[in-house]
């Protein structure tokens, strides 16, 4: 196995460090305490061709990959969860339409998701259905070309400023997970409407809320994939994106990690930097074994899922990844935190925003209890 950076992507990656330092780290902080959406950011990224970049070549995207679009997340989360979160919210819809999309789907909506025309969205969660997606109370009904769509989601990320949003509803109620759907449904949609937008804890600036489906009209062409074929394109679509969402744990991780060792070298206490204590080297020591264990692991969960594997022992692979980064960033953000003393407590310091903003990775795209389930699946068949 090659662990080398290629060249294309060491250009990419030195891009992106110089953008980061230059644009995204001084916006930070302001994102997180204003909680309003960074169209500045969307507009950077878009600018430096990275909101396509895991989108294939023959639609607008420049077909880089997985693993090289979990590189960037890393470099930008390790100063801003948010700026990091538009790039994932636009690779999940993305991912749906890869996984079960027809060529008139994927020809109109990923370029457009592609040059940052449209921004997507993904709606499973409602208020008694989140891990148990088999439990969705959402419907469809097919009337005519059309299926009418009626009921409620929640905590859906990126859906105020979204264009379209990938719904998932039951088109046969008695059959379960089985009887599930996939519906791309666009903003202006007669029968759709965005309800209460949650005070969120972290990730303050892409915004998630509540969705009402009131008699909403979807053509048939909009549906995703074949009728009550809905669950398996979930499934695969978390599968794409989890290693995403580990990357960005991995970048926040590390993010910490540098600013909390930044700081011990210059606070000094008994006459010497607080570097030198060794109580405090073995946390930090403690701290970089994390990280760089679950970096390799999201790395070859992103390979793999670059190389189109898609077997049960893959799918434990990429829920180890999901899981064990996103405890690390949660593990790692504390940690940091405490090397501060007091001023890891106060607004005036990043980790606290690093703290709120691990805690949501532990939840989404799938709990850590969730993965806990696929992993042993995995392991015991």
């Amino acid at each position: 196995m090659d662990f080398n950076i290629t060249e294309e992507q060491q250009m990419i990656l030195d891009m992106v460090k110089k953008m980061v330092q230059q644009k995204v780290l001084p916006r930070a902080a302001q994102i997180d305490r204003e909680g309003v959406y960074p169209e500045d950011m969307f507009q950077l990224l878009r600018e430096q061709g990275l909101i396509g970049m895991a989108i294939p070549k023959e639609y607008g995207g420049s077909g880089s990959g997985v693993l090289s679009f979990c590189l960037v997340l890393e470099e930008i989360a390790k100063v801003c969860y948010n700026t990091a979160y538009i790039l994932v919210m636009t690779f999940v819809p993305a991912s749906c339409l890869l996984e079960a999309g027809n060529e008139t789907q994927k020809e109109f909506y990923l370029n457009r998701l592609a040059s940052g025309k449209y921004r997507g969205a993904f709606a499973v969660t409602e208020p008694n259905a989140g891990s148990d997606i088999g439990a969705i109370r959402t419907k469809a009904v097919k009337v005519n070309n059309s299926y009418i769509l009626n009921g409620r989601k929640c905590f859906i990320t990126n859906s105020t400023v979204a264009d379209f949003i990938i719904c998932f509803a039951k088109t046969d109620p008695d059959a379960g997970r089985s009887g599930l759907s996939a519906f791309i449904v666009d903003k202006n949609t007669p029968g759709l409407s965005i309800g209460k937008i949650e005070d969120k804890m972290g990730g303050k600036g892409v915004p998630s809320a509540e969705i009402i489906l009131e008699d909403c009209h979807v053509p048939e062409e909009n549906l995703l994939g074949k009728e009550n074929g809905g669950f398996k394109i979930a499934l695969r679509s978390f599968n794409r994106s989890r290693p995403v969402i580990g990357a960005r744990a991995v970048g926040l991780a590390q993010g910490a990690l540098d600013f909390a060792v930044g700081y011990t070298k210059q606070r000094e206490a008994f006459g010497r930097p607080i570097s030198k204590f060794q109580g405090l080297q073995f946390m930090i020591a403690d701290m970089a074994m994390q990280i760089e264990a679950a970096r390799q692991l999201v790395y070859k969960a992103a390979w793999l899922v670059d190389q189109g594997k898609t077997d049960l022992k893959t799918a434990g692979i990429i829920a180890m990844a999901k899981c064990f980064s996103t405890d690390v960033a949660m593990k790692v953000a504390i940690d940091a935190a405490q090397l501060l003393g007091a001023y890891g407590y106060v607004k005036d310091y990043p980790l606290e925003r690093y703290i709120r903003d691990a805690k949501s990775m532990q939840i989404v795209e799938g709990t850590n209890q969730i993965q806990r389930v696929i992993i042993a699946n995995s392991v015991i068949g």
